[in-house]
């Protein structure tokens, strides 16, 4: 009996004793810490590695070092132009102050959630629509700025904040989509357009030098046929130099006879004609005379 009774005690001594080295041995992360409570207060932070709490005394709370982040659902929100837009956006954050998170906020990603949903529509309320449509990049810095003054009380810091989607009014977007559809309606015409312009100046360009080409061709061309007629007007002039009259009276001759063959039977001259053939008459009475004068040497 007695030793049933020292097995019982033995086992619940081993199970105590279990149970009070899980209470006292926590292994902490390297991402985590663990904020100790001794009776109730704070004593500070512990970890990471092998920590040893005092059972029953101490009790601790894990705290996540890692970043995270936190899903605002669609908030609708009014601009300043009176235009109610729905807006979605992440929040990123990480403690930076395990005691402070622990201490001074009760549920983070709750009041976190509000802030945020108040915060946006403050920051949403000052921005006309065109400027929330196409001012993100100002809308995130705004919200994080305004966050992380918040949250910096409670341990935490915000290290972005992204907006994922800004739904406008319906009417609105049909306006909006309208005015896309005409805007690449007006570039693909300024392209068109200017795409024409292009080949018509190209075009002109082509013409001008195809006509400047043909300009100096036909230039050099007479050019060179001046050359030519002065160079054989030369040829002419130096030829002529070496003529004299009797050659010339037989080239007059020559000319009469080919006239003579031909149908007419009657030629009229001008006086000043008769003067070229002085020449050749006297060479003709030289030559004759010559013969003559010749002759009545001998008979002396």
């Amino acid at each position: 009996m007695f030793g049933s009774f020292f097995s019982v005690i033995g086992v619940f001594v081993v199970l105590l004793a279990i149970v009070l080295l899980s209470m006292a041995i926590k292994i902490v992360r390297e991402y985590q810490r663990l904020v100790v409570f001794r009776l109730g207060k704070c004593t500070g932070q512990r970890g990471p590695g092998l920590v040893f709490l005092i059972p029953f005394i101490e009790t601790a709370t894990r705290v996540d070092l890692r970043e995270q982040y936190l899903e605002i659902p669609h908030q609708t929100t009014i601009t300043k132009d009176n235009a109610g837009i729905k807006v979605d956006f992440l929040i990123y954050w990480k403690v930076i102050d395990p005691v402070a998170s622990v201490i001074q906020v009760q549920n983070f990603a709750g009041a976190s959630q509000g802030i945020a949903t108040t915060t946006l529509r403050a920051v949403i309320g000052d921005i006309m629509l065109d400027d929330v449509l196409a001012q993100r990049e100002h809308i995130n810095t705004v919200l994080r700025t305004k966050l992380d003054e918040i949250t910096e009380r409670w341990g935490n810091k915000v290290t972005a904040v992204e907006i994922r989607e800004i739904l406008p009014p319906k009417e609105i977007e049909d306006a909006m989509t309208r005015q896309m559809s005409a805007e690449r309606t007006r570039r693909a015409v300024v392209t068109e357009a200017e795409g024409k312009k292009q080949a018509t100046v190209t075009v002109a360009e082509g013409d001008k030098l195809s006509a400047i080409l043909r300009a100096e061709g036909e230039k050099q061309a007479r050019v060179l046929a001046a050359e030519g007629y002065a160079l054989a007007l030369g040829k002419i002039y130096e030829a002529a130099r070496h003529i004299d009259a009797k050659t010339m009276s037989l080239q007059y001759l020559e000319a009469l006879k080919t006239l003579g063959s031909g149908p007419a039977t009657k030629f009229i001259f001008p006086m000043e004609f008769t003067q070229l053939f002085k020449p050749f008459v006297s060479y003709a009475s030289e030559s004759v005379a010559e013969p003559v004068k010749e002759a009545k040497l001998r008979q002396e």
